[in-house]
């Protein structure tokens, strides 16, 4: 070979060694990917940069978080829009006092956003009027969780993770298909309110919840009860207790036992009479029966000028009407949608009709209920 002169090289090898090194490479660079993927540091990252902006949020901050928007997931349905077309849902900051909520409502979401379960600094959940059946997987994560309202949804069992909730203090579940409690509910002994109107099947309660000792308010109206759950006689800090339209013919001898208790709705159930050790509970203020059934009521609960005693009597107009349409509804259609009927409007307006009596001096002795109909 002569000085100067080029090594002849087959240019296909060079090509061919160079294509395995970019492959090499790129195969390392998925791998590391993944790898990144599966590391619970992105998560941690995460979750801290989020606190990080939840502990004093500024104005600038607050915009941020409420510009921040979830969009539902892509419906696989034939016919469904798909998920950039969703309307977008907020988490929202209070600015009275900080908190961080969630909210969510309209009947095209059937289940939650994804991207929800990173967002564990949040302290309230508001979700109603959807087509969800079950709470997510990752609900145990949100330790800071003070407000779970979940009412009006198709909701048919609570999981049992929701024990690990230990900072709540209100768990609302009315109106969706819980057919039983999970005894884990009574680890959640900060929790102050608890409501679960107007389900399905539900006429029981776990012995477990005797250790809700701060609970205060009981909502369990609308179910199919038969007795008060033992339970509910053991929440010593109880002072609102709704055991309105269950199925109920007696009242425990020992509901003395609940030495906090203000507030009794008993109506619209089959009691015939009242138990006097109603009379040893010092702090009772109010208490609303109704007044068809009842044939027997402890004198001092009527003469007391502290307690506001309500009886309530069913118009015979209204009574046949309601029963008429009871009846149509369970040939027609099924038990199913008559369950689905129960949607809170008489709670509504029973809550607004007692807060009208809270200022009077001068109590009704007892109240008529009517239906009103309107023909638009």
């Amino acid at each position: 070979m002569k000085c100067g002169a080029v090594a002849p090289c087959d240019v296909s090898s060079l090509l061919s060694v160079w294509e395995s090194r970019v492959r090499k490479h790129r195969q390392h660079q998925k791998k590391e990917q993944e790898r990144k993927e599966r590391s619970a540091l992105h998560k941690i990252e995460q979750q801290w940069h989020d606190r990080f902006y939840s502990r004093k949020p500024n104005t600038q901050q607050r915009n941020l978080l409420n510009g921040h928007q979830h969009r539902s997931p892509q419906n696989t349905q034939s016919g469904e829009p798909p998920a950039a077309e969703g309307p977008p849902e907020n988490v929202l900051v209070d600015a009275d006092t900080d908190a961080l909520s969630f909210r969510l409502s309209g009947e095209h979401w059937k289940d939650f956003p994804k991207d929800l379960e990173w967002k564990t600094f949040l302290l309230e959940w508001h979700v109603s009027g959807t087509k969800i059946q079950k709470l997510p997987d990752f609900l145990a994560s949100f330790s800071l969780l003070r407000v779970l309202e979940v009412a009006k949804n198709k909701l048919d069992q609570l999981p049992p993770d929701i024990g690990k909730l230990v900072q709540l203090r209100q768990l609302n579940v009315s109106y969706n298909r819980l057919s039983c409690v999970p005894p884990q509910l009574g680890m959640c002994h900060n929790l102050e309110r608890l409501e679960l109107a107007g389900n399905r099947d539900l006429s029981e309660l776990p012995f477990e919840l005797s250790s809700l000792k701060r609970l205060t308010h009981l909502d369990i109206a609308e179910n199919g009860f038969a007795s008060i759950p033992v339970c509910a006689l053991r929440m010593s800090a109880l002072q609102l207790l709704d055991l309105s339209d269950n199925r109920l013919s007696d009242l425990p001898q020992d509901m003395d036992r609940l030495t906090e208790l203000a507030t009794l709705f008993v109506h619209n159930n089959n009691l015939s009479y009242l138990p006097d050790c109603l009379t040893n509970i010092a702090t009772l203020k109010l208490i609303v029966v109704s007044g068809d059934p009842l044939v027997c009521v402890p004198t001092q609960l009527c003469s007391n000028p502290n307690i506001k005693f309500i009886r309530l009597y069913d118009s015979p107009a209204s009574g046949k009407k309601e029963k008429r349409t009871d009846v149509m509804k369970t040939t027609s259609q099924g038990q199913d949608e008559k369950d689905e009927t129960k949607d809170g409007r008489e709670k509504e307006f029973m809550d607004v009709y007692v807060s009208t009596l809270k200022d009077r001096e001068n109590m009704p002795f007892s109240t008529t209920k009517v239906t009103i109909s309107c023909l638009l």
